[in-house]
């Protein structure tokens, strides 16, 4: 017997009880408002509504429960203090007004791991989210701002290049974000955040903001929290935001789900072509570009990017209306960077006009959901009080050769599944 049962109610202790009742065989649906109709299962979210939707199907005991509760934004700020309603407004205000000390402390909130500040961030993502939507149908559904990933083998050139190309930029009249991520000591866990001190120029450009931020144990040569700050950039008017990975090898490219046009910097003395054509961190690039490719350096430039464009035809095409470009750059001399920049819109208006700009970035929101999906389930598994007391015997059986790796995680999840 399946019984569907509607209830306008969405109080999370009232859920969590019903997920312990013993009836089998139940399917329940909740509905917080009849904004959808009477009835009718939530799809997805609804940022016309302003609304926000989960889904869980939870297996257990052969017991089938989907549970879909809508809340609105308006319920997640009635649960805030008015203490910490003035704050976000006031982070979501200055915000939008492009106030960069405003943009600055939003990032740090975002970036916290304390429990109750990320709940406060994902106020303040849900207010800058709706605003960015009402922008981008002003503008007719185009993109607001051209996200760019820069990456690249450590010593490429990275910063010096963002220098000059930046001050190019806030020159012509645009606004010039810089999320530069920096990698965190694996012993200590600090990190030195350096990257903005080699850009001296352009970190005093009214025009420009640049953004250090620790990896924190993150793979991929991002943050965990890359994607919001980038949503919060462009909410400050930001047109064209610049991603500086750590220097990466060539199975970190966590940004190309990330940006618009993935730029891969290589020096001069970055291998033969065969480097070129392995599978990995180069076949993600839209564009490479040679640096240092001036004085002594000229020839083996030129080298390398005749090299790089023979390599480049024998990868599968991920594009129908782009290919992949090689071109030779200098931040010492300028070279090729106006160039550079012109190979880059051009990329921007055939996306565009083809579609494949905005199904690329609808590829990246689930790529995003999907990414905090694991972290959360990950943290909730790791924090469970009986996954968490059996934590350490485990450990001492493994360590001691009573069990096996595989073994323990095993029982774990075991543990978790009859627990939870």
């Amino acid at each position: 017997m399946n019984i569907p049962m509607l209830l306008q109610h969405s109080h999370q202790r009232f859920l969590k009880g019903l997920l312990r009742t013993p009836f089998r065989r139940y399917h329940f649906i909740f509905h917080s408002s009849t904004h959808l109709g009477s009835g009718l299962p939530c799809a997805g979210p609804f940022n016309s509504l302003r609304l926000h939707c989960t889904e869980w199907i939870l297996l257990s005991n052969g017991l089938k429960r989907k549970l879909c509760v809508q809340t609105t934004l308006k319920e997640h700020t009635e649960e805030l203090s008015d203490k910490e309603q003035r704050f976000v407004d006031k982070l979501y205000t200055g915000l939008i007004q492009g106030h960069r000390a405003c943009l600055a402390e939003a990032i740090t909130l975002i970036e916290s791991t304390h429990k109750r500040k990320k709940e406060l961030a994902q106020v303040l993502l849900q207010k800058v989210l709706v605003y960015h939507r009402e922008r981008e149908q002003i503008n007719k559904g185009k993109p607001l701002a051209f996200r760019v990933g820069l990456s690249g083998p450590p010593g490429a050139g990275k910063s010096t290049f963002i220098e000059y190309f930046g001050k190019m930029l806030t020159e012509r009249g645009h606004k010039l974000s810089v999320l530069a991520v920096d990698p965190s000591s694996c012993t200590s866990g600090g990190s030195l955040l350096g990257d903005k001190t080699r850009m001296t120029e352009l970190s005093r450009d009214m025009n420009a903001y640049i953004r250090p931020s620790p990896t924190r144990g993150t793979l991929g040569g991002v943050t965990r929290t890359t994607n919001e700050a980038i949503l919060l950039c462009e909410g400050g008017g930001y047109d064209i935001v610049l991603i500086e990975t750590v220097g990466v090898g060539q199975s970190e490219f966590a940004v190309a789900d990330m940006v618009d046009m993935f730029v891969l910097l290589l020096p001069p003395a970055g291998g033969d072509e065969l480097q070129g054509i392995k599978r990995g961190i180069i076949e993600m690039a839209d564009l490479v570009a040679v640096t240092k490719s001036d004085g002594d350096l000229i020839v083996p430039a030129r080298r390398i990017q005749a090299e790089y464009v023979s390599a480049l035809k024998l990868l599968r095409k991920r594009s129908e209306v782009w290919r992949p470009k090689v071109i030779r750059i200098s931040a010492r001399s300028g070279e090729g960077i106006t160039e550079m920049w012109d190979k880059m819109k051009e990329f921007w208006d055939l996306m565009l006009a083809s579609g494949e700009l905005m199904a690329k970035r609808q590829r990246q929101q689930k790529v995003w959901m999907w990414n905090l999906i694991q972290e959360s389930v990950l943290e909730h598994f790791r924090t469970h009080p009986t996954v968490r007391e059996q934590i350490p015997l485990l450990e001492q059986k493994v360590l001691s050769g009573a069990l096996s790796p595989g073994l323990a995680a095993d029982v774990l999840l075991k543990t978790f599944k009859s627990r939870d």
